[in-house]
């Protein structure tokens, strides 16, 4: 079709319009395609310009959950929260490795009498508002036994993931043993920094790593646990220390989860036993295990502490633990410093209960701590399995992956100083009865 003419009327019209500022031809085709896809959103869409609907469009937006759920329950790898009342079985879940979460209602009174006024909320970050005297406490408290400053954290999750984070400054590589917590792992993904994991325990391994890039990083950054939460050994403390001696920009960061209030005279960790607090740049304790308490602890340098505070997001933008738990937590790390008889106790404990398994049923655990795992393989078999010890009267976790590889799922017990020998004796007839 040929185009027409332009009428008088529609050049006048044009001449009229022409006062207006010009716009250029890009412009005003950009412009032209706005004001159509403006009517094109504002129009009701019809049934032949809308999409045609899919399977996936039609489900509901819950059923990738479901779906996953399925697949954890047809893989035995489905979690749930254990009920609360155990009737008369023996504790063999919890990190209460001294018994005194168990003991706890006996030192109420003392509790009540020495921080009557100890609030339940601290109501925001410590950065926030003003200083409470319990956490001030706390810290000092911690900073006599190790020598060294130390800063609190709400959990121990929180203090791995948000100082991993902080000491993150370019030209950093971490290298973490393969066994290493989650919050440890998440927080290096989160940090951004390079980092390697290296071989569980394997200290040549590991020197070898720093040998070929040495010189290539301002600090190198090395994480290891002092004992292993699903393995139950410890990490070779001295040859991670010589490595610091032999390379000036290697630094050492020591979890003590599951060593604190367990090892050492005073109960300060595995680097207390073996004389090394002053080797390691950052230690990590936490006191929701023996300490039958909540929250956690950084041991730092001046240094550092002042670093953390002013760039470990997890300490920053948390509201603080309540200073009734902080008061707690001195009530019981005052208890754990004279507890040495416990910790020797459960240290023959596990020597025990190893003992036993390997002579009574030819069963090797990598166990030299007061967990103990028996290595199960298979998911499905772990699961019966914890349900026959819970018939027998022991309350002990299947451990499944991802929380462990395949192939290495297995039953976690977890040893406490209220056990005796003929506790650990009547568990191991019960094992020996399931095979």
């Amino acid at each position: 079709m040929a185009l027409k003419k332009k009428s008088k009327s529609s050049t006048a019209a044009s001449a009229a319009g022409s006062a207006r500022p010009k716009t250029s031809g890009r412009l005003r085709r950009r412009h032209a395609s706005r004001v159509s896809q403006d009517k094109a959103d504002a129009a009701p869409a019809s049934a032949s310009s809308a999409p045609a609907p899919t399977e996936a469009s039609c489900q509901s937006p819950l059923q990738g959950y479901a779906d996953f759920i399925t697949g954890l329950e047809k893989e035995h790898r489905l979690r749930r929260i254990p009920s609360e009342d155990a009737g008369d079985r023996i504790d063999m879940l919890s990190n209460d490795y001294l018994g005194l979460a168990a003991e706890a209602d006996r030192y109420l009174p003392e509790f009540h009498e020495r921080f009557p006024d100890a609030r339940f909320t601290s109501s925001a970050s410590r950065l926030l508002s003003r200083a409470n005297r319990y956490h001030i406490e706390l810290e000092d408290y911690l900073g006599r036994l190790y020598d060294r400053p130390t800063l609190l954290f709400n959990s121990g999750y929180h203090a791995n993931v948000g100082i991993i984070q902080a000491l993150a400054l370019p030209g950093t590589l971490f290298l973490a043993d393969k066994l290493v917590h989650a919050s440890i792992i998440d927080g290096l993904r989160l940090s951004g920094a390079d980092f390697k994991r290296f071989p569980h325990n394997d200290p040549k391994r590991l020197h070898r790593l720093i040998a070929g890039l040495h010189g290539a990083y301002q600090r190198i950054i090395i994480i290891a646990e002092a004992i292993y939460s699903m393995d139950g050994d410890m990490a070779p403390l001295h040859e991670l220390v010589s490595l610091k001696a032999e390379y000036p920009e290697v630094m050492l960061y020591l979890d003590e989860a599951h060593s604190f209030g367990v090892r050492g005279p005073l109960g300060l960790g595995l680097a207390e036993e073996h004389g090394l607090i002053d080797s390691f740049d950052i230690i990590i304790g936490t006191l929701g295990k023996a300490a039958a308490s909540a929250g956690a602890f950084a041991v730092t340098s001046p240094v550092m502490k002042e670093y953390l505070l002013n760039t470990a997001r997890s300490f920053i933008f948390s509201t603080a633990i309540s200073p009734a738990q902080a008061a707690w937590s001195i009530l019981m790390i005052e208890k754990i410093t004279q507890l040495n008889d416990r910790r020797l106790h459960l240290q023959r404990l596990s020597r025990h209960m190893v003992s036993e398994l390997s002579r009574r049923l030819n069963f090797e655990s990598p166990a030299t701590t007061q967990i103990v795992p028996l290595i199960i393989g298979d998911a499905a078999e772990a699961v019966l399995m914890a349900g026959h010890m819970a018939a027998g009267g022991f309350d002990a976790l299947a451990i499944r992956r991802p929380t462990v590889a395949a192939g290495s799922e297995r039953i976690r017990f977890s040893l406490n100083a209220l056990l005796s020998e003929k506790d650990i004796d009547r568990l191991i007839s019960l094992i020996g009865r399931y095979r």
